[in-house]
This record gives structure tokens, sequence and C-alpha cells, in this order.
């Protein structure tokens, strides 16, 4: 299969006609190969418009969905930028100059992404999700939809931080860029979207007595 054509298919197809403008974002999504971040297996499907599996707990994000969030998020090259549980959006933000690490604790996920990813210069730490490792981040980003606002990361911002996800709790989430602020955050809805929930940060259930 011809990747590299597939590549620009995507982009074309996918990204540019969704008012995805970033040159260098685009530049990006036309080097990384998306096929090998995805189930060996499912390469051949890498480009389509689908969530394509990566293990069973992990699968890639909608090309246009997470090139609308990142164009939000207005990354910028030596940004120090912490993925959760997203082996594609941690390799595309290296192709663009920054610095990221890929917090995960789906460990199969990691193996299989870490040629790539270290290639790219992408630091890999395998740790639960409800905490990030780390604070200060410029950028946070989030392949994986929230069942709830994650406060936890948000935290770990430093002032002026950004942190795009999708927060879903029914059958469509919705796309939230949220800045740190000297006072906490301020958060603005950017589209819907309805990627995999990370079910380990789902509350448990209360029950009333």
């Amino acid at each position: 299969m011809d990747f590299q054509t597939a590549r620009k298919a995507m982009v074309d197809s996918q990204v540019r006609v969704n008012d995805v403008t970033d040159r260098s974002l685009q530049a990006a999504l036309m080097t990384v190969p998306r096929e090998t971040l995805c189930a060996p297996d499912r390469a051949f499907a890498a480009y389509a418009d689908a969530e394509v599996p990566v293990t069973a707990t992990r699968r890639l994000m909608l090309p246009r969905d997470l090139s609308k969030l990142l164009m939000a998020a207005a990354p910028r090259p030596l940004e120090r930028a912490l993925v959760m549980a997203g082996g594609y959006a941690a390799a595309v933000l290296a192709e663009m100059g920054l610095d990221v690490t890929l917090q995960d604790s789906d460990a199969e996920a990691l193996a299989l992404s870490k040629a790539t990813l270290e290639t790219a210069g992408v630091t890999l730490v395998e740790a639960a999700l409800d905490r990030p490792q780390g604070e200060g981040w410029d950028l946070i980003v989030s392949e994986a939809a929230v069942p709830v606002r994650p406060d936890a990361w948000l935290d770990a911002l430093k002032v002026g931080g950004r942190a795009v996800l999708v927060e879903r709790t029914g059958p469509v989430g919705k796309a939230m860029l949220h800045v740190r602020t000297e006072d906490g955050w301020s958060r603005r809805q950017l589209f819907d979207a309805t990627p995999p929930v990370l079910e380990e940060l789902r509350p448990e259930p209360a029950f009333n007595l």
C-alpha cells in the first residue's frame, strides 16, 4: 500500500476541508506515519475516516477531530506538551517542534508506538491517567474522551497553558479548549466529537442511603 499517497489524501479530504488551515500542522500530518501507530493488522485503514484500533482500550482519533483540536490549541515550537493516551497526537506535536511526553496506562499501546515515538524524540511514561506526571505544561492533549472535567490535568498547566480534549457523558461529546489563568481556567466549546471514553477516569457510582 502507498501510505504516502494515502497520507496526502487524508489531509486533502479530511483535514483541509474542515477549515484546518495551519500549514505547520498540515505538514506534520503529511509526515507522521500514522500506520505505525495503530494495530499492525489495521495499518491498511490508518488513513480512513475512522477511529482505527490500537489496542483493546485505545483507538486513533479521527484525523478531522485531532487536527481541529490541535489547531485550536495553537502549539508552538519548543513548548512542553503532555499527551494523555494518544501516540499519534504525540508524534504530530513532536514533528511540529514541541518537547513532547506521552503518558499512558496501556502498556501494549506504549510498546506498539515506542519505535516511532522514540525516533521522534517523544518521552514515554507508563502511568495511570488520573494524574499527570510533572507540571508546568504548556499544552495537554488527549485523543480519548474524558467522562468528567479532569481538574488534575488542568492543574498541571502553567499559567497561559492550554488543554484540548473531548468531554463526553452521553452519545456525543464536546471538544473543549481550556486555558489556565491566574484565577483558574477559562473554557470554550469547539465542536461535537465521539471518541471512546477513558473508562479509568469514569467516577465510581454514588449510592444514596
